[in-house]
C-alpha cells in the first residue's frame, strides 16, 4: 500500500522549492559539491569571515567573474607546521591545550569575563585555520596572527568581532542568502511533527522509510518534521550562540524497478555550505563518548538503542569537512559507524586519521553489524557492537587473525572492493573492473594523440559519481582545461549554443572538481604538500598529473634524470599508498617510428614507473591510418587481477569526447605519405612489371611441359 502512495502521492523536492536553493542528491551515493575557496589575495589588509549566520561565502544565481576560483586549490608558500604554531603562541605567553586534531586557546574575540569556556578558539594543527566556538569567527594562520599582533600592539585583551572586516558580498550573493533563509523557514514552518500525525499516517510514513522501530520520542527529541507536499523527512540544522535555525535537509523515498526503496537527499543551504553535525545540540559539555554515523536516520537509531550521543556527518562518508573538528574534540572516544559496506570501512579508517587514531574506534562492516538503522529493524544488540568496534591504531604487523574479517568483507563485497565503475567506458570495467583507492596509475601515449583530452574525461566520468578530483595540470593552463572538460560534460560545443553557458556552468560548479594553481616546470615537495593539504581538506580520492616531464625542474640539471624520475615516482607511489587516494600520473612515452605501437618499455624512464605502477594505460595511435577507429585504448597492467586487454576509440570533435565505436562499423585504410603523381606513377610502374612477370611465368610453362610420346606405325606403340 505504502509503496502505490509513495509512487503516486510523492512530488518531486524540485517542484515544491526553488531548484536554485534545494540541492538534490542520490543517497546512499554520496556527492560533495565543491567549496568556495577563501584566501586573501596578496597585500590585503586582514580578513575575517563570519560564520554567525551559518553560511559560507557561496556564488550567486548569476554568473559573476573573480579572480579567485572557488575550484582552485591555494597553498601557502611554506606549509605551516604545528610546531611553529606552538612557538608562536608561547612567543605571545598564550595558554594552550594540545588537543587530538586542533589546539585550543582562550577566545580572543570575547572577553575574559564572559567566556562560557576557557579554551574555545580552535587551531587546526595541519592548515593552522581557526574557528572560535563562542563567536562562530573563522579564518586562516595569517589572520590570528595578524589579530594578536594587533591586540599586543594596542595594548587590547580582545578583539570585537563585529568590527572585524569581511569580504563584502555582492548583491546576487545576499539576495541568494536571503532567499535561502525564507525558503528554510517556509519549509520548516510548513513542516509538522510526526508526533502530531494520526497514528495510521505516521505508522505508513515510517515503513516507508523503514524506521517503524524508532520511537515518536527519539523523533521529537530530534526535531524530525514531516514535509507532507513532497512526503520527505526534515531535519533542521540548530547552531551558533543562539541555536538559531540555520538550514534543513530532506530525505525522500523513492521506489525503483527492483522493488527496493531508494533515498534521495536535499539540502539548504546547498551542500558545500551546510556544516550540520546533525544531533550535536543534544549533546552535553561533560559527555567524553560519541558516535558518529554517516546518516540522519543511523544516528536516529543508535541514541535510542543505547543511550550514548550520536551524530551524523553533514555529506555522508565522502567528506569530514576540516571545519567540523572542533566540535568534535570534547570527546576521548570516538566510535565510527558509517555503514554497513566496505565503502564506509574505508572511509573510516580515512576519517580516523582527521580525528586522531588513538582516541578512534571503528565497527567493522559484515553480516551481523549492517548500519545502525537496519540493524534496529533486525533486532540486533547495538550496544554490543559498538563494545565489539576495532581500535584505529594499530601495530605495525598482524596476523591473519585480525585480517581475517577485512579477507571476508572483500569476498562479501566483490563488485564494492572493484571500484567505481566508468559509465563512459563499460570496455574499461571489463578489464580493470574499476577505478579503487590508494592506487597509482600511469597513462601515456603518442605526442599529439590526445592523452589530455582522453584523461580528462576519464577522471570527469568518475568525478560525476562523487569521486572528490584534484587536476594538476602543468602543461596547459586551467582555463582551457576546465573549457574542455566543461564541453566533455555537455556533450556539445558550447560556443555556438552561449545561451546554454550558465545553466550547463551551474551544473559543472556542483562537482567535486579542484584545480592546482601551478603551471610549467615546480618543484616535487611544493606539489606533494599541495596535494595533502587537498586530501585533508577536501578529501580527495583522485589527483591527475599532467604530466611527469614538468615535474622534473631545473634545479636538479646536474643529476642524472632518470634518478630524479625515479625519485618523483617513488613519492607518488608512498603518497597514494598513504593517503589512499589514487593518482595518476601522464607520462611521455619515448619517440618511436610511426608506425611502431607503444608498449610498457615505451614509457620514458619506463623501469621505475611499470613497477611501482598498480596500473599501466597506453592511448595507442595508428598514424598511417584514417577513418575513426585508428585509435585504442590499452591496458598493459593490472595489478588487481591480472587482465589486460586493448579496446578501440572514436574520438568525438563536437564533443572532444571518446567512445567505443560500433563492432565492423569502421574499417581502416592506410594514408598515403606521397604525392598523387608519384602515387601514379608508382602504380603504373607496378602494373608493367606485373606484366612482365606473367610473360616470364608462362614462358617458362612452355619450357618445362613434358612432350607426349608419338606412337610408332609399325608396332602401333
Amino acid at each position: 500500500m505504502w509503496r502505490r502512495l509513495l509512487l503516486k502521492g510523492t512530488t518531486c523536492l524540485l517542484q515544491v522549492a526553488d531548484p536554485k536553493f534545494l540541492h538534490q542528491r542520490h543517497f546512499p551515493s554520496l556527492r560533495l559539491v565543491t567549496h568556495r575557496l577563501i584566501h586573501r589575495p596578496p597585500g590585503a589588509p586582514c580578513v575575517l569571515r563570519l560564520r554567525a549566520a551559518g553560511y559560507v561565502l557561496a556564488h550567486g544565481g548569476t554568473r559573476t567573474y573573480k579572480k579567485d576560483a572557488k575550484s582552485t586549490v591555494e597553498f601557502p608558500a611554506s606549509p605551516i607546521t604545528v610546531t611553529d604554531i606552538k612557538q608562536y603562541i608561547r612567543s605571545k605567553d598564550i595558554s594552550f591545550h594540545d588537543g587530538y586534531s586542533c589546539l585550543h586557546i582562550p577566545s580572543i574575540f570575547v572577553d575574559a569575563s564572559a567566556r562560557k569556556d576557557g579554551f574555545s578558539l580552535f587551531i587546526d594543527k595541519t592548515t593552522g585555520q581557526f574557528l572560535c566556538k563562542d563567536t562562530l569567527v573563522e579564518g586562516g594562520w595569517e589572520d590570528l596572527q595578524d589579530c594578536l599582533e594587533v591586540m599586543q600592539k594596542e595594548g587590547q585583551d580582545f578583539l570585537s568581532p563585529h568590527v572585524l572586516l569581511g569580504y563584502p558580498d555582492s548583491v546576487e550573493e545576499q539576495e541568494e542568502r536571503e532567499r535561502e533563509l525564507r525558503e528554510v523557514q517556509r519549509i520548516w514552518s510548513s513542516s509538522v511533527p510526526l508526533t502530531d500525525l494520526p497514528e495510521d499516517e505516521a505508522q505508513l510514513i515510517k515503513t516507508m522509510f523503514q524506521i517503524t522501530k524508532v520511537s515518536n520520542a527519539t523523533l521529537k527529541k530530534f526535531g524530525v518534521r514531516l514535509f507532507k507536499p513532497t512526503k520527505s523527512l526534515v531535519f533542521p540544522w540548530f547552531g551558533g550562540p543562539d541555536s538559531s535555525l540555520k538550514g534543513v535537509k530532506l530525505l525522500s523515498a523513492q521506489n525503483t524497478d527492483t522493488e527496493r526503496v531508494t533515498y534521495n537527499e536535499a539540502t539548504l543551504p546547498k551542500c558545500s555550505s551546510y556544516y550540520n553535525l546533525f544531533g550535536l545540540p543534544l549533546v552535553g559539555r561533560m559527555d567524553s563518548e560519541v558516535v558518529l554515523t554517516g546518516h540522519e536516520l543511523d544516528t536516529l537509531a543508535v541514541s535510542q538503542a543505547t543511550g550514548l550521543p550520536s551524530v551524523a556527518l553533514p555529506r555522508g562518508v565522502s567528506c569530514l569537512p576540516p571545519v567540523l573538528l572542533p566540535y568534535l574534540e570534547q570527546f576521548k572516544r570516538v566510535t565510527l559507524w558509517l555503514g554497513g559496506d566496505i565503502r564506509s570501512w574505508e572511509a573510516s579508517k580515512i576519517f580516523s586519521r582527521k580525528l586522531g587514531l588513538r582516541r578512534c574506534s571503528l565497527v567493522r562492516p559484515g553480516e551481523y553489524r549492517p548500519c545502525p538503522v537496519e540493524a534496529l529493524a533486525q533486532g540486533k544488540n547495538l550496544s554490543r557492537i559498538i563494545n565489539t568496534s576495532i581500535p584505529a591504531a594499530h601495530k605495525s604487523i598482524v596476523s591473519f587473525k585480525q585480517l581475517r574479517e577485512d579477507v571476508f568483507g572483500e569476498l562479501l563485497n566483490t563488485e564494492q572492493v572493484a571500484g567505481v565503475k566508468w559509465t563512459r567506458f563499460p570496455e574499461l570495467n571489463r578489464i580493470l573492473k574499476g577505478h579503487r583507492k590508494g592506487e597509482l596509475t600511469v597513462f601515456t601515449g603518442p605526442t599529439g594523440s590526445g592523452k589530455t583530452t582522453f584523461i580528462s574525461e576519464l577522471a570527469l566520468d568518475l568525478c560525476m559519481q562523487g569521486v572528490n578530483t584534484l587536476w594538476g595540470s602543468f602543461e596547459i593552463n586551467n582555463v582551457r582545461l576546465a573549457k574542455i572538460m566543461l564541453t566533455q560534460f555537455a556533450m556539445q560545443r558550447l560556443e555556438e549554443n552561449l545561451e546554454q553557458y550558465d545553466f550547463w556552468a551551474d551544473k559543472f560548479e556542483e562537482l567535486p572538481l579542484y584545480f592546482m594553481t601551478f603551471h610549467g616546470q615546480q618543484n616535487i615537495k611544493t606539489v606533494l604538500d599541495t596535494m595533502q593539504h587537498a586530501v585533508y581538506l577536501y578529501d580527495i580520492n583522485h589527483v591527475i598529473i599532467d604530466n611527469l616531464q614538468f615535474m622534473m625542474g631545473q634545479e636538479n640539471l646536474s643529476v642524472d634524470k632518470f634518478a630524479v624520475q625515479d625519485h618523483i615516482i617513488g613519492a607518488f607511489r608512498k603518497f597514494a599508498t598513504n593517503t589512499s587516494c589514487h593518482v595518476t600520473l601522464i607520462i611521455h612515452p619515448r619517440k618511436e617510428e610511426d608506425d611502431r605501437e607503444l608498449q610498457t618499455a615505451s614509457i620514458f624512464g619506463s623501469a621505475k614507473a611499470s613497477q611501482e605502477a598498480d596500473n599501466v594505460l597506453i592511448l595507442q595511435e595508428k598514424k598511417l591510418v584514417t577513418c575513426p577507429g585508428r585509435r585504442s585504448l590499452q591496458v598493459t597492467k593490472n595489478r588487481f587481477d591480472g587482465d589486460v586487454g586493448i579496446f578501440p576509440l572514436d574520438f568525438i570533435k563536437a564533443s572532444l569526447t571518446f567512445s567505443a565505436p560500433v563492432k565492423g562499423k569502421h574499417k581502416l585504410r592506410k594514408v598515403s605519405t606521397k604525392p598523387e603523381n608519384e602515387e601514379v606513377e608508382r602504380n603504373e610502374v607496378v602494373a608493367k612489371n606485373d606484366e612482365v612477370k606473367k610473360e616470364k611465368a608462362e614462358k617458362a610453362n612452355k619450357t618445362t611441359k613434358t612432350p607426349r610420346p608419338v606412337k610408332n606405325p609399325a608396332t602401333g606403340k
